[in-house]
């Protein structure tokens, strides 16, 4: 497994992923793309057997201290296998603030473990955060 910047050309691999991951919560086209695009976003892709199976994205937001995890996703046949976790420290690598958060559905034990064993902690509870109303947990490390 290969952990590579991902680009525009990985779009249709990216909607995949978001399609087995995601039910209603998944990113529309639009923000795919820009999440692909633009400039101050950190995004990488793992590759394996010669396809893209996860996807992560990050962002430095230097004016509030901290940078923010915006989605990372492994599809469901490589999971358990550590490629979340090593996209989520190839992010974190890159990105430079002392603080960085992300958000994850309360009902996802195995995703809020992983957070919890590579350092973060809760600190706040968004209620009916997703679309079916379920709430988020958004999480911090200090670095």
């Amino acid at each position: 497994m290969d952990i590579l910047p991902a680009s525009l050309l990985d779009l249709g691999a990216l909607q995949h992923i978001e399609r087995a991951c995601f039910t209603d919560d998944r990113w529309p086209l639009l923000d795919l793309m820009a999440v692909l695009t633009f400039p101050d976003v950190i995004r990488l892709k793992a590759v394996a057997e010669g396809r893209m199976v996860g996807f992560v994205a990050g962002d430095k937001r230097d004016s509030h201290g901290f940078s923010w995890i915006a989605t990372i996703a492994v599809l469901p046949q490589f999971r358990k296998q550590g490629i979340g976790r090593a996209l989520l420290q190839a992010c974190e690598s890159k990105l430079t603030t002392p603080r960085v958060r992300l958000c994850v559905r309360v009902d996802n034990a195995s995703a809020i473990q992983l957070y919890e064993q590579a350092g973060y902690q809760r600190v706040d509870l968004w209620h009916h955060y997703y679309k079916d109303r379920a709430d988020a947990l958004v999480m911090e490390k200090l670095r």
